[in-house]
């Protein structure tokens, strides 16, 4: 979205190792701590936040597992020159950081002709993040292809977790209080040409009806209750009532998408938050209907 302040403290970790270390010594200086990925579902307060943020940037790291070697797939000692399994088909997994972007695993998934990815194509941020909002969209969610992942409880404690242990739902993985560490996700072979033309085709139909190029946070609302709406998703509910174009300071409702907020440059944090709320209330004046609000929001007190 390009708006918001400064940290009072930033951190990046290089390795899991450090990033552990960082949570835990934050919190024993009494500092409240947020996790930042690729900030692409993130609106933060203008001014300075305060607190500790630990960034995930350097922690990107994306290879193909060797369990008969190490016995744990999320092993760290492995050398990034590893020679990978000769046959393409031979254990279809990757082991991804949280720091790995979405995009690039699309593109990894895509040049090893593995299935399961594509239907991200188009989405941003990081790993870590696509994990505990279930990141996807009409052609898939990133939870699909999970195989496990490796968490960080805020007092100190690293646990992996099978798929079978989590209940993801609809824009959240279900895992509570935690900071993902690392995730497995088990794909399928295909063939490369015919996963990187179903991925072309998913994109020229997102950028046909969003603003993705464009500063923004991507969905502003999670869909209602579609026995609420008649059917009707968030963007649908918006459109109807007329809403896209509204504005407030330099954010704008995008006039391709409704469930969009846009900054024409130059807009704050407080002009698109209050843009959510104004947007909120026309919505439930108009139908009854709360929309939940699926971006996440930094504020001082929250």
């Amino acid at each position: 979205m390009r708006v918001g302040g400064r940290a009072q403290w930033l951190l990046e970790p290089k390795s899991p190792d450090e990033l552990c270390r960082a949570l835990v010594a934050a919190r024993e200086q009494g500092y409240e701590v947020r996790m930042l990925g690729g900030g692409a579902n993130l609106i933060v307060q203008d001014g300075v936040l305060p607190g500790v943020v630990i960034g995930t940037d350097c922690l990107d790291r994306v290879f193909r597992p060797e369990v008969e070697a190490t016995d744990d797939p999320y092993a760290e000692d492995v050398p990034t020159t590893r020679v990978a399994p000769t046959s393409r088909t031979d254990d279809p997994r990757l082991v991804a950081w949280c720091g790995a972007s979405l995009p690039g695993l699309v593109r990894k998934a895509s040049d090893l002709g593995w299935s399961g990815l594509e239907g991200l194509v188009g989405v941003p941020g990081h790993l870590g993040g696509g994990v505990m909002m279930n990141a996807g969209g009409r052609w898939g969610d990133l939870w699909d292809v999970i195989e496990s992942v490796r968490v960080l409880s805020f007092d100190g404690e690293v646990r992996d977790l099978a798929r079978a242990d989590c209940d993801p739902q609809y824009r959240s993985g279900n895992l509570g209080d935690v900071v993902v560490i690392a995730a497995v996700l088990r794909l399928v072979p295909d063939n490369s040409l015919v996963v990187k033309e179903r991925a072309k085709q998913y994109l020229l139909e997102k950028n046909r009806v969003q603003p993705v190029t464009e500063s923004s946070s991507g969905c502003i609302f999670k869909n209602p209750d579609p026995e609420l709406s008649d059917g009707r998703s968030a963007g649908k509910l918006i459109d109807d009532l007329g809403l896209k174009g509204l504005e407030r300071g330099r954010a704008m409702v995008s006039e391709r998408h409704g469930n969009f907020i846009i900054n024409r440059g130059g807009a704050t944090a407080a002009d698109v938050l209050g843009l959510i709320d104004d947007v909120r209330a026309r919505v439930a004046d108009a139908t009854g209907i709360k929309l939940s609000i699926e971006v996440r929001r930094w504020l001082a007190d929250s």
